[in-house]
């Protein structure tokens, strides 16, 4: 499991991320897999991916691809990279869509964070993409995440980095399926 925080203050956005996997009742920590990784950089994007680790593999797999459709700059455009990144995910991937009796669309199967000089933005299983104004979680320790993110969020002392590594280490000290150490990346935003 995963738990995935960003967070925008003060002209500057970063992201942090647990690093363990865990299996069933398994716990795999970053001490034993060295590719515990679940923050990667596409250009000067980073992408946080919550859901099976397979979907860090695929991502990294198909954002290497010449070609690739992969817009990071809003939310429209985050949108229609995932509207292409589904199609593949099905014919090349074997994504087995999930659904239930409610959702009026398939599932992409992943809750993804976006860091980028543009903001911070995130993309729901089912596509929806959102612009945060100030942090967002996502992942089974997200609960916990929000929480100290909200405690922590108007303290002057405190930086957009270090709120969301506190926000991982809170979610990891509540979460069983959440594990330190965090790996975390900042940058300044764009003036618009």
């Amino acid at each position: 499991m995963t738990t995935i925080a960003v967070v925008r203050k003060n002209g500057y956005a970063a992201i942090a991320a647990d690093t363990m996997t865990k299996w069933g009742s398994g716990k795999e920590t970053a001490s034993y897999i060295v590719n515990h990784g679940k923050i990667f950089r596409i250009g000067n994007t980073y992408l946080g991916v919550t859901g099976n680790a397979t979907f860090q593999t695929i991502l990294r797999d198909y954002f290497s691809r010449p070609r690739v459709y992969a817009r990071f700059d809003n939310a429209m455009e985050i949108f229609k990279t995932w509207q292409k990144l589904h199609t593949v995910l099905k014919q090349d991937y074997f994504l087995v869509p999930g659904h239930g009796e409610d959702d009026a669309i398939e599932s992409s199967r992943m809750d993804v964070l976006i860091l980028n000089a543009y903001g911070i933005f995130g993309i729901a299983a089912h596509r929806t993409v959102q612009e945060f104004s100030k942090f967002y979680a996502f992942g089974s320790g997200g609960d916990v995440a929000l929480g100290v993110m909200y405690a922590t969020y108007d303290d002057p002392k405190r930086s957009a980095e270090e709120i969301a590594r506190r926000a991982i280490d809170g979610a990891a000290e509540f979460d069983d399926s959440t594990g330190a150490p965090v790996t975390s990346y900042a940058l300044k935003l764009r003036k618009v």
